[in-house]
């Protein structure tokens, strides 16, 4: 069974970023403007009565194709963000902006992510504890998905099995990389779009390291 080393996904992130900083800041930066279209074209938050309660409006034609087309473009944004990083970690300086675009995997990565969420949400309902632990199991589902082309319960039974046994050291990775993120929060903002390239790098390296 292969250990996970925190200190090596974060310094590869790190380096892997390095090497071409401004097209991974620019292409998840287009990214993050293509999926925010749909939510543009929602309704506004329903009227509040001067009692304090919400006044309830008819679901429009306008909201629900609102609804499927956000739906659609994030699920095929996230299919094109785990593409995307998977060849970057593999050679950073060959991908392209068009390997982003990747829509066969549609429906087993929306199965998948429908399945996991369900999953981690029942174990949260069970006093928290086991849902983190199940996140941490299944936080690979959509590597596999795309990369292997596994079914929603395959890649899940398979996330689980390459997690075995590392799941303390996932934990502590998820802890670094949400405390990366954060300070890139924190610079104004802007760093934010610094500290996601490198913490989703680091997120495929470990999932490179238990796989390899």
């Amino acid at each position: 069974m292969r250990k996970l080393s925190v200190g090596d996904c974060i310094s590869f992130g790190w380096e892997t970023f390095k090497k071409r900083p401004w097209f991974l800041i620019g292409t998840l930066l287009l990214v993050l403007i293509i999926t925010s279209i749909p939510g543009s074209f929602s309704p506004d938050l329903p009227d509040i009565a001067p009692d304090g309660e919400f006044i309830p409006e008819p679901v429009s034609a306008i909201s629900l194709i609102a609804l499927l087309a956000s739906i659609i473009v994030s699920t095929l944004a996230a299919c094109g963000i785990v593409t995307f990083y998977l060849r970057a970690h593999d050679n950073v300086m060959g991908v392209q902006l068009t390997d982003f675009w990747n829509p066969s995997p549609f429906w087993r990565f929306l199965g998948a992510h429908i399945l996991t969420g369900i999953a981690v949400t029942l174990g949260l309902m069970a006093f928290i504890v086991p849902g983190i632990i199940i996140g941490l199991g299944l936080m690979f589902v959509p590597y596999l998905v795309v990369e292997r082309g596994l079914g929603p319960v395959e890649a899940i039974k398979e996330s689980w099995r390459i997690t075995k046994g590392n799941k303390w050291q996932l934990a502590l990775l998820m802890l670094a990389l949400l405390g990366i993120v954060i300070l890139g929060l924190l610079a104004l903002g802007v760093g934010v779009f610094v500290a996601l390239p490198i913490a989703i790098l680091a997120s495929v390296h470990a999932y490179r390291t238990l796989t390899n």
